[in-house]
């Protein structure tokens, strides 16, 4: 080390490589920092955007020019730290430009990953699209072990299981503790020729990927070393990326990191050889940012672990710049760019997600939980349906918003500009053919003084263009405040408790107006907001973690055992941040331990309290995340985290709260404004504002809205409700709370505020959802979500229920009528009322509704009602989860009623309750009442605080603007769904020029389905007739009218395929006849367990068959429930366990795409159990799960193949199976060919140890021995067009996979996004 360079000052650079550009900030000992901000790609100018960046940054600390084409160096500085986060990983995930590669994977699961959790992205979409797996080739290896044990045994004998580990050869014991038996060791000799062949094909990453590698590692690790000695360069194991349970997920995540490792390699490779050492000095760091927000060295940085390599470092910047650890009063995190908005919370601890789907893949990594939101400066503003909509499509950097000068559409950007609070003056002039003109004013007005002449001649009324951009820009507000309010109020935190933190290139136009919204007093913006993901790298610590699994009860005793884990896993990490040069006493650790209540899924990563007692500080997170805990049942321990920090060189952090309480303010007026704009406010009008530039404003100048501030990267709108307070290094906006509404004319339609009440209605609905999620405790609800909420009118009709169940979708309604009759005059504050009876509008007896009737403020008129419905597994009847496939008669199935008051006057009637799910089912012959009465009346609780939540929310949606504009709205908003549906079937009766539609099919036992459908094209009413239908069935296949109802709003919104307001408007337009007596409107003796899931399945087909939509989907979901326990012959309850699943298939192909194998369809969307789980929790071996190639109908569009099931039965059981298309196939259209019906096997073990395989048809119970197998064989999609025009039609077509995701499209991600999914993937 030279003398010269000793005496130099430091250097710390922190990089943020984004999509579009690239933020520099150069902090130097002794002088300001230095900012740059540069093209992520102009290939003109230079190869590699952060390589230029230091290179300016390095011109202006040296103050010498450095020629582009000489490698840098640091000589002229005593230490340098280089830190940056970056897109390469993120965009070669998105675009599909990562490294080829293949899977190997444990027998009987080549198409695991490929079929996924077997959910649909898109809940009404025919056209099924789901993105390609990321490997090119496939490989099953010969190898497999399974959990001895089973989390569902009645009667666990660990003592035994210990024994036999010593005896037992093919016993291990596994990293989680947990014994696993070797079913099949590895074949090695196969191995190494499959992958022989995979090197000889020019392979050199693969991804690797067995069944309970989580815990059993040891195969995993054969394959690597025979994978080196080949010469392979990147091996990707899932069990030592992440070792955590659910084999899906990690495969998935071995792919991405197989895929995008080299990627990052070869990037880094490239950043190095920019500088004269390569960076290796000893006085060089380089780090790079982590999703998870924390650095890593380069050598370790992978790519599993980079793709929110960026938007982390935003975090990170605002933890530092924005919370205070005195007060500690949590922040909100407000980052809105280009194409999309992303939210998050930091309350002196950053918060992780562990598992998140990416660009369509599922990545399983600490990732902090960041929730992005389809609305950027680039989202698209549409008027569509009298409704205003903002995204989600953006109009990306090419060809822009429309400002822009490339023909690009109106967009959030443009609206802005438009009132003014975009200055164009100071706007780069970049744009134009020449790249030399400003932003394009006169096109943005023109533009939306045509669409203000178009909106006003469809509505009759006389706005303003200004009011047309102020309406857009306030339901782009309303759809970011929506995750922020799930983020905190859906989570137990009260939204106004936090302070905003606003950043990102457009987040300061619209900081005044989210915060206003949500009551959040304070909104903190930093002076480097604009390029605040930049500094989070600045103030970021190295990161090293490491996880393994575990497993038993968390008991004061058992903590020893997890201690002397901890300990080894604190020197692991130690040793690897010691490693990368940070000191020992700079190495902190925080230990987590993952937790759950046995019998729950719902797992609470628990930081290590102070105290370190993890059971009380589980107990308290699992009360404030989910309201309740339970009392005496055990804590199971899942996984053990340790994860270190290091502290490099940081900058210190920089909360402005001490600042700003200390700071003598000066009130600032008009005359030392630096410059004046026209801005536009809904206060206001149009009004001069004055301007001034940030570098010109002292701390403790203060500015009283409306104002604008700017400075070279942002611009900051002060709105009249608001005061700007300037301190040295941030901007603090003082604003007052928007939710008292000025008085509204409520006779007629505003469509701004129209499409504001939309997304109040639906907020609304989706927070009740959120509530019953989060205090009930049943998997079936809490888990799979299988449940829905809505709203209804005074009289019982539907206003907007969240779109979590299709077969849900209107049923409520009738349900909520029907009580609404009923109880007409005898309801008071405080009732709510129980129903499931199909006669009350139920769809099947386990779909429990809460009816709840909303008052007015004097307790004297009911003003809305509210309903809860939920699915419970189990309520009596004559078998375990109340779905018997033998059912002939309603109360078999379990309790019934057409409506009892579950709560009189706030008090809750136990008694009536214990009658209704107990005494009263048990009270008919060879029946059970409820085997879980508790979790049924917890479950109830449940949906009960939801309807109280929506109540409470409908009431402050009063208070805030009156009964009567309320309501008002509330009829509007269903008048334009119904336009919606009219528009759709007038357009389907010119086509047809008002010839009826006629479709007919038949269920398996020869019952037919018949529809015509007459549509007055005039008009759009439309005739549903469902005459000539059969008669209702001795079998448990009847299905309640409330069914179809559901499957006809269900395929008109698909066929809309746009999103309109889900309520009674849909129907509104249309009649429905279906005769009673008939299998789709049976009488109240009928069962109908399986009309609910696999009838309505075939209605739905019939009513797209007589639109000509597609051809058939698989026409079920291929139930099988088995299980053990319940009352015996003798009358006595025998403790055991029920579990049921419903499989995918094949998707119907179109008029122009092809099907889609294993895929759930139309009116399910179920989540399939992960391999691992299934067998951690149930005495079975899931043997294979692969698609049934071929059973697709063959067309010029071919149908989507459906799946293969293999269960082995490990004890005795009772199984039952429940399915449809077993003898009648799934139809073509126009030509193409009938998908393969499907086919259920049992592997039947005789006496002689013989096999016998017996086809089972569509429905039968079964008790299994142990060795027993079932096979499922799900039904495939029918085909499109003739198979002679299929060649032609092979070329250019998209497929059911879409292989690369749009770059610029929205990508939706984060918790918030999460539950939705899973709202989307029930039953």
């Amino acid at each position: 080390m030279s003398p010269h360079k000793l005496q130099g000052p430091s250097i710390k650079i922190a990089i943020d490589r984004g999509g579009t550009f690239t933020d520099c900030l150069g902090i130097v000992d002794g002088r300001d920092d230095i900012v740059v901000k540069l093209l992520s790609q102009d290939p003109a100018n230079y190869a590699d955007a952060p390589i230029e960046g230091i290179r300016r940054i390095l011109e202006q600390a040296t103050g010498k020019p450095l020629p582009r084409e000489e490698k840098l160096s640091f000589s002229d500085f005593s230490s340098t730290s280089i830190r940056m986060g970056t897109t390469v990983a993120t965009n070669a995930l998105l675009e599909r430009k990562g490294e080829r590669h293949a899977l190997l994977v444990t027998k009987g699961f080549k198409d695991a990953l490929r079929i996924g959790t077997q959910s649909r992205p898109k809940l009404f979409a025919l056209n099924i699209q789901r993105p390609d797996v990321l490997y090119e080739d496939v490989v099953e290896v010969h190898e497999r072990v399974t959990v001895e044990d089973y989390q569902q045994n009645p009667s666990p004998d660990r003592g035994s299981l210990e024994k036999a580990l010593a005896s037992d050869a093919a016993l291990k014991r596994g990293v989680s503790g947990e014994i696993i038996r070797v079913l099949e060791p590895l074949d090695e000799v196969s191995t190494r020729a499959n992958l022989q062949q995979l090197h000889d094909k020019g392979y050199r990453s693969v991804a690797v990927c067995l069944v309970h590698a989580y815990t059993f590692q040891e195969h995993e690790l054969a394959i690597e070393r025979i994978a080196q000695e080949i010469g392979f360069t990147q091996i990707s194991l899932s069990s030592q990326l992440l070792p955590m349970i659910k084999m899906t997920s990690r495969g998935a995540s071995a792919t991405a990191d197989a895929y995008l490792t080299p990627v990052i390699q070869r990037y880094i490779e490239g950043f190095r050889a920019g500088f004269k050492d390569g960076l290796r000095s000893a006085d060089t760091r380089c780090e790079f940012m982590q999703s998870d927000g924390g650095l890593a060295t380069f050598d370790k940085f992978n790519g599993l672990r980079a793709v929110l390599s960026g938007p982390a470092g935003g975090v990170v910047g605002y933890a530092g710049t924005s919370f205070d650890e005195t007060d500690r009063k949590p922040v909100i995190g407000f980052d809105m760019g280009g194409t999309s908005t992303d939210v998050s919370r930091y309350d002196g601890k950053l918060e992780h997600t562990f598992e998140n789907t990416i660009s369509g893949v599922a990545v399983m990594a600490p990732q902090l939980d960041i929730n992005t939101v389809a609305a950027g400066g680039g989202s698209i503003l549409f008027w569509r349906h009298g409704l205003f909509v903002v995204g989600p499509e953006s109009a990306g950097a090419h060809p822009g918003p429309a400002c822009y000068r490339k023909g690009g559409p109106l967009t959030v950007t443009d609206a802005n500009l438009f009132l003014g609070r975009l200055l164009p003056d100071y706007f780069p002039k970049i744009f134009g053919p020449n790249e030399n003109e400003p932003l394009d004013v006169g096109i943005v007005r023109r533009r939306f003084t045509e669409l203000a002449e178009q909106i006003n001649q469809e509505t009759g009324q006389s706005k303003s263009p200004e009011e047309i951009a102020l309406g857009f820009i306030q339901v782009a507000n309303e759809s970011m405040a929506k995750p922020i309010r799930a983020l905190t109020e859906a989570r137990g935190y009260d939204t106004s408790a936090h302070n905003l933190a606003c950043f990102g290139g457009a987040g300061g136009q619209h900081a005044c107006a989210i915060a206003s919204s949500l009551s959040i007093r304070t909104v903190i913006i930093h002076r480097y907001s604009s390029i605040l993901s930049a500094y989070g790298m600045a103030l970021a610590d190295v990161v090293h973690e490491a996880q393994e699994p575990a497993s038993g009860v968390l008991t004061p005793e058992a903590m020893a055992s997890i201690n002397q884990r901890i300990t080894a896993l604190k020197s692991k990490v130690a040793t690897a941040l010691t490693s990368d040069g940070i000191a020992a006493d700079q190495v902190s650790h925080e230990v987590y331990l993952n937790l759950r209540y046995q019998g729950t899924d719902n797992a609470l990563m628990v930081l290590q309290p102070a105290d370190g007692d993890f059971i009380a500080e589980f107990v308290k997170e699992h009360h404030r995340e989910f309201s309740f805990t339970f009392p005496g049942r055990d804590i199971l321990v899942e996984d053990i985290r340790v994860r270190g920090v290091g502290k490099a060189t940081t900058v210190p952090s920089e909360a402005p709260q001490k600042e700003l309480a200390s700071v003598a303010t000066v009130p600032i007026d008009c005359s030392t404004q630096d410059d004046s704009s026209v801005v536009y406010f809904a206060s206001t009008g149009r009004v001069t504002t004055p301007v001034f530039f940030l570098d010109n404003l002292q701390p403790g100048s203060q500015i009283h809205g409306p104002a604008m501030i700017i400075d070279k990267t942002q611009t900051i709108v002060i709105e009249p409700n608001a005061t700007a307070t300037i301190l040295s290094r941030h901007v603090i906006l003082d604003v007052q709370s928007s939710k008292k509404q000025a008085a509204t004319d409520a006779t007629v339609v505003d469509p701004i505020k129209l499409s504001i009440f939309g997304h109040r209605f639906m907020s609304v609905a989706d927070q009740m959802s959120r509530m019953f999620q989060k205090t009930s405790v049943s998997t079936n609800i809490k888990e799979r979500l299988d449940f829905s909420c809505a709203v209804f009118s005074p009289d019982g009709k539907l206003v907007a229920n969240a779109p979590n169940v299709p077969v849900h979708l209107g049923s409520m309604e009738y349900a909520v009528r029907y009580q609404h009759e009923q109880y007409s005059g005898k309801l008071k504050p405080g009732d709510h009322i129980l129903t499931n009876h199909p006669l009350a509008g139920g769809t099947h007896l386990p779909d429990i509704t809460i009816v709840t009737p909303v008052w007015d403020k004097g307790g004297t008129r009911i003003i809305f009602y509210v309903a809860s419905r939920g699915h419970h597994a189990e309520i009596g009847g004559i078998a375990p989860g109340s779905m018997p496939s033998n059912s002939k008669l309603l109360y078999e199935e379990g309790a019934m009623t057409l409506g009892f008051k579950v709560v009189s006057e706030g008090r809750f009637n136990e008694s009536l309750v214990r009658k209704f799910l107990y005494d009263g089912p048990a009270s008919y012959p060879k029946c059970s009442g409820t085997r879980t009465y508790n979790d049924n009346v917890s479950d109830l609780k449940a949906a009960i605080a939801a309807n109280h939540k929506g109540a409470t929310l409908l009431e402050s949606l009063v208070v805030e603007n009156g009964l009567e504009v309320v309501h008002f709205y509330m009829d509007a908003i269903k008048r334009t769904a119904e336009v919606a549906v009219r528009e759709l079937l007038k357009r389907i009766g010119r086509e047809n020029a008002g010839v009826p539609l006629r479709f007919s099919d038949f269920m398996d036992d020869g019952t037919e389905i018949r529809l015509e459908i007459c549509i007055d094209e005039e008009t759009g009413s439309a005739e549903f007739d469902f005459t000539g239908t059969g008669h209702e069935t001795f079998n448990c296949l009847n299905a309640p009218k409330a069914i179809a109802h559901s499957a006809i709003i269900y395929v008109l919104r698909a066929l809309i395929n746009m999103d309109i307001p889900l309520n009674e408007g849909c129907l509104a337009p249309v009649n429905v006849i279906i005769p009673e007596g008939t299998l789709i409107n049976p009488s109240g003796h009928a069962a109908v367990c399986a009309g609910n899931p696999i009838t309505s399945q075939r209605i739905t087909d019939v009513v797209l068959g007589a639109f000509r939509a597609c051809a058939a989907s698989q026409g079920c979901c291929n139930i099988i429930s088995f299980g053990m326990g319940g009352r015996d012959e003798n009358g006595v309850d025998i403790p055991g366990f029920g579990v049921g699943e419903t499989i995918c298939g094949g998707s119907g192909a179109g008029p122009d795409w092809h099907g889609t194998s294993g895929v759930h369809v139309h009116m399910t969307n179920t989540r399939i159990t992960d391999p691992e789980v299934y067998e951690l929790r149930y005495p079975v071996i899931l043997r294979q799960f692969s698609i049934r190639e071929g059973s697709g109908g063959r067309g010029k569009f071919r149908g989507g193949d459906g799946v293969i099931r293999e269960l082995e039965f490990r004890i005795p059981l009772s199984v039952s199976m429940l399915s449809e298309r077993r003898v009648t196939r799934p139809y073509g259209l126009v030509g193409g060919e009938p998908g393969q019906a499907g086919l259920n096997l049992y592997v039947r073990k005789e006496a002689d140890g013989h096999e016998r395989v017996i086809n089972i048809g569509g429905k039968m119970e079964l008790n299994v021995q142990p060795g027993e197998r079932i096979l499922i064989h799900t039904p495939g999609g029918g085909g499109w067009g003739t198979p002679e025009e299929e060649e032609q039609s092979t070329r250019g077509v998209a497929s059911q996979m879409s292989s690369s995701p749009a770059a610029n499209g929205f990508h939706p991600r984060g918790s918030v996004h999460a539950f939705t999914a899973m709202a989307e993937a029930a039953l």
